[in-house]
């Protein structure tokens, strides 16, 4: 299902503002359309517009319309900037559907639309006191509204399917209207190595039954000690293709997409706007900058994750692993000055380029890897995953863990008020506006 995206503090302000009149309110909201596979993955939303009381020519408890000129000036602003409208309206007295006079209403606009800005999806959104529900402008095709933020908002639980008895312990913990959430959604994985193979395991026997699965690499046999479902005739094979194949042994039902490719490319990186959710599994500095920006400018909440091991003279001296989540109102990596700008430089050239780089000489060491402490950061992101999906008691959003003193931190990091990832003078919400920091293809 298509998507509305909106920060979840618009969605709770425009509701909140909206729902106070006992008559039939309107606004008008205004973002960017991003197709995938020439199919519409989302509509992100940016920026609002609250028409004045003249702007109405009927407006009662029942009914309410805007003036020609009203719109005329939306469509005209719309239009300029290449932009999807949004039109908003409310039931203050709980009709929790579509109607007649919204059907007629939309089409006539949906036809001005089409004909002034062609090629570009619009919506309408509906506004009542337990619901919001949206679909494409003059047609019975739902979008999902979603809320991204540090708690994600599914406003429209219409759209969710049901639980098998297979998740009964599970619902007795969050209910069975979590459940349905995590049966309803898409998740992407980027890296199915040591953390991202744990994380699908968790995933796929939560109840997760649409994934996309992203990595470029097959199997080698040093890679044996940590991929869960990974078998020594394995080696050789395509990461993606063995996971898919073990999570399916799992749960036969369940769907999944595989990409043999990289987030490097920005292609790749943008065909997730057609998930709900995704999980950063890389180690590489590169893919993270670009999944940062991503999660930010197209309301994809995201959850980064790592573990370093540190040896010296033979000796550890340090294990440490940090989970953190990426939406709007929290801070990017960038506040948090996780990101190498050189690495990043060096993730991004192409092989040729690398090779013709004077300052990159010889392989990297490969670093240290155990199982356990995989499974340990794995267990703390999905956890938090529950934690902003589905309802589980839990605030951490930003966790670092050592693994030599057994201890798990709350970490406290502020976004910098003119990031140019996760502020709004920078990338959040800008869809296909801006360019992804990341190589073209």
């Amino acid at each position: 299902m298509s998507r509305l995206a909106l920060t979840s503090d618009f969605l709770s302000t425009l509701r909140s503002n909206l729902l106070k009149h006992k008559r039939e309110t309107c606004a008008v909201l205004y973002g960017r359309a991003v197709k995938v596979s020439d199919r519409l993955a989302r509509i992100v939303v940016r920026e609002s517009d609250h028409p004045q009381l003249s702007a109405y020519s009927e407006r009662t408890s029942v009914r309410v319309q805007l003036r020609p000129e009203f719109v005329a000036e939306v469509v005209q602003r719309a239009r300029r900037n290449k932009e999807s409208v949004i039109f908003v309206h409310t039931h203050p007295f709980s009709l929790n559907e579509f109607s007649a006079i919204d059907d007629a209403g939309e089409s006539e606009l949906a036809a001005f639309l089409n004909q002034r800005i062609p090629e570009v999806a619009h919506a309408a959104l509906l506004l009542t006191p337990e619901a919001s529900i949206a679909r494409e402008l003059g047609t019975d095709k739902r979008l999902r509204v979603v809320g991204v933020g540090e708690k994600i908002l599914w406003s429209d639980t219409s759209v969710v399917t049901g639980a098998d008895d297979r998740y009964d312990r599970q619902i007795r913990t969050f209910g069975l209207e979590g459940q349905k959430i995590l049966g309803s959604i898409r998740v992407g994985i980027v890296g199915v190595g040591g953390t991202g193979s744990a994380v699908l395991q968790q995933l796929v026997h939560l109840g997760v039954r649409d994934l996309v699965l992203i990595d470029p690499d097959t199997i080698e046999e040093t890679n044996l000690n940590r991929l869960f479902g990974a078998r020594p005739q394995d080696v050789g094979q395509p990461k993606v293709a063995v996971a898919e194949a073990w999570a399916k042994r799992i749960n036969p039902a369940a769907k999944i997409e595989t990409k043999l490719d990289s987030t490097l490319k920005a292609s790749v990186a943008r065909s997730l706007a057609d998930t709900d959710f995704v999980f950063c599994c890389t180690d590489s500095h590169g893919s993270r900058a670009v999944l940062n920006q991503f999660a930010y400018q197209y309301l994809v909440p995201t959850i980064d994750m790592g573990v370093v091991i540190a040896v010296q003279a033979g000796k550890v001296t340090h294990v440490a692993g940090r989970t953190q989540m990426l939406a709007p109102g929290l801070a990017c990596l960038a506040c948090g000055n996780l990101l190498d700008a050189e690495q990043i430089r060096r993730d991004l050239l192409t092989d040729f380029e690398r090779r013709a780089d004077p300052y990159i000489l010889g392989e990297p060491e490969p670093a240290p890897a155990v199982i356990s402490l995989n499974s340990t950061m794995a267990s703390l992101a999905v956890t938090m995953f529950l934690n902003a999906v589905a309802g589980v008691p839990g605030s951490g959003r930003f966790l670092n863990y050592n693994a030599i003193t057994g201890i798990c931190r709350p970490a406290i990091c502020t976004p910098h008020p003119s990031c140019v990832v996760c502020s709004f003078r920078g990338a959040i919400a800008r869809g296909d506006e801006w360019p992804l920091p990341a190589r073209e293809g």
